[in-house]
């Protein structure tokens, strides 16, 4: 079933319409449980009138985080508005999308079976949405997507097991590695997670004694944020996920900047400063978002578990233990004791345990489609990215026939904030450049 927002949202240069649509929780019982997918469409004002506008569907990275909202004509949206109707698909279980939160999994009555609902929101049941959104919408013609980070990995799948509604297919740092398991993936993040950290105190030397200082404070103090959590040490030092971007405010500089007023001054006895932990809790998003850190692991299982992988590869780099100087900051990693620090994971607790010993998650990716893919492909990947391993990603390329692929170190992981106009351009022309 589907149903449209009968108001146009107006905005200067381009016009928003919601729909919704009703699918089924679980593919494989589809008159079981119903959920609501939410997505908006977004057409530029000079092309109102267009007939036959083709659609390029907006896949957002995470997992666990809605599309984006737009309020101006500019970045990618801007440069995708020129010759396509923009659909921003909130994600089952993000957004407006039957959210997945700590309140509504608190309806759900045991752990056990929040689990067995969760395992329905990874990126193959995302791609029968969008097969079932595409059959209602676009009279079945295929359409384009772009993936941004996790958006990749979801077009991956979309590759493997349905490619024949797919016209073209855009991959923003976000070819996944084709593994069976999160272990060989961290192992190789946490090397580009101690890079960053070098990289950080090559750039703000006297940054050492600053961080030392709150580590040891938070160490041997008890200091509440602002909500009332604690703030414990490896919560503070989870900052490090941001050291992989380059837009203001959310990135190395960021962090270097927010450590200038960490303690009160003048004070006769340190104390951590009303502002300095207020923005660790801002910048830290793992309370709001929780589909992020309860399946997080579990995009990269395939009939595997991922018995807390992070945790468990931590263990072979000393640069990450506690005595090691200078202090690490950890990157893009899930860890058990988040449930029982970060307020609205503490009931998620058994549930995530749950998940994290499940050993039959699909196969995600189908090497032997892909190998005879025919969709044009063109993907990003981006040299020193933190998050998206570049060795992985070029071998998930090697294995889909045809795709084209534009390796830089210009950009980090976030290029599409930074630069999204000019690069979601230089990939649509190489998408169509029959030299290349």
């Amino acid at each position: 079933m589907h149903s449209s927002e009968t108001t146009l949202q107006q905005f200067r240069g381009f016009t928003c319409q919601g729909h919704y649509f009703d699918v089924p929780l679980d593919y494989n019982s589809p008159d079981s449980q119903r959920i609501k997918i939410y997505a908006r469409e977004v057409t530029s004002t000079q092309n109102a009138s267009v007939q036959n506008l083709p659609w390029l569907v907006f896949l957002q990275g995470g997992p666990g985080f809605a599309a984006p909202r737009p309020e101006s004509l500019d970045g990618w949206l801007k440069r995708a508005l020129k010759d396509h109707r923009v659909l921003l698909l909130d994600q089952r279980g993000t957004g407006l999308s039957t959210p997945v939160t700590h309140e509504t999994l608190a309806a759900i009555p045991t752990a056990q079976s929040q689990a067995d609902y969760l395992k329905h929101f990874r990126a193959d049941n995302i791609v029968r949405d969008c097969e079932t959104i595409r059959a209602t919408i676009t009279d079945g013609a295929p359409w384009a997507v772009l993936g941004q980070s996790y958006g990749g990995f979801c077009i991956t799948t979309y590759l493997s097991i349905a490619p024949e509604g797919l016209s073209k297919a855009i991959i923003l740092g976000g070819l996944p590695p084709l593994v069976n398991s999160p272990d060989e993936v961290y192992r190789s993040t946490y090397k580009r997670v101690i890079e960053k950290n070098n990289l950080f105190y090559q750039r703000f030397p006297a940054d050492v004694h600053a961080i030392d200082k709150i580590v040891t404070h938070l160490r041997s103090h008890h200091v509440e944020l602002p909500t009332t959590e604690v703030l414990s040490a490896h919560r503070f030092l989870q900052l490090g996920i941001s050291f992989g971007m380059t837009c203001a405010g959310n990135n190395m500089n960021a962090i270097h900047y927010l450590l200038e007023g960490a303690f009160v001054s003048p004070s006769e006895k340190d104390k951590l400063s009303y502002n300095f932990l207020r923005n660790v809790e801002r910048m830290l998003s793992y309370n709001t978002n929780p589909i992020y850190s309860l399946l997080h692991e579990a995009i990269y299982c395939q009939n595997n578990a991922s018995k807390w992988s992070a945790e468990r590869i931590a263990n072979q780099f000393p640069e990450f233990q506690s005595d090691h100087r200078p202090t690490f900051f950890t990157g893009e990693m899930i860890y058990p004791w988040m449930f029982d620090e970060y307020e609205c994971l503490k009931p998620l607790k058994e549930a995530a345990q749950i998940l994290a010993a499940y050993d039959q998650w699909p196969k995600l990716y189908d090497v032997a489609v892909l190998r005879k893919n025919t969709v044009p492909c063109v993907a990003t990947i981006y040299y020193n990215d933190m998050y998206v391993e570049r060795r992985f990603a070029e071998e998930t390329a090697d294995n889909i026939r045809g795709i084209k692929i534009w390796v830089t170190n210009e950009y980090e992981h976030d290029a599409i904030r930074q630069d999204g106009e000019n690069v979601l351009d230089r990939l649509l022309h190489l998408l169509n450049d029959p030299t290349k």
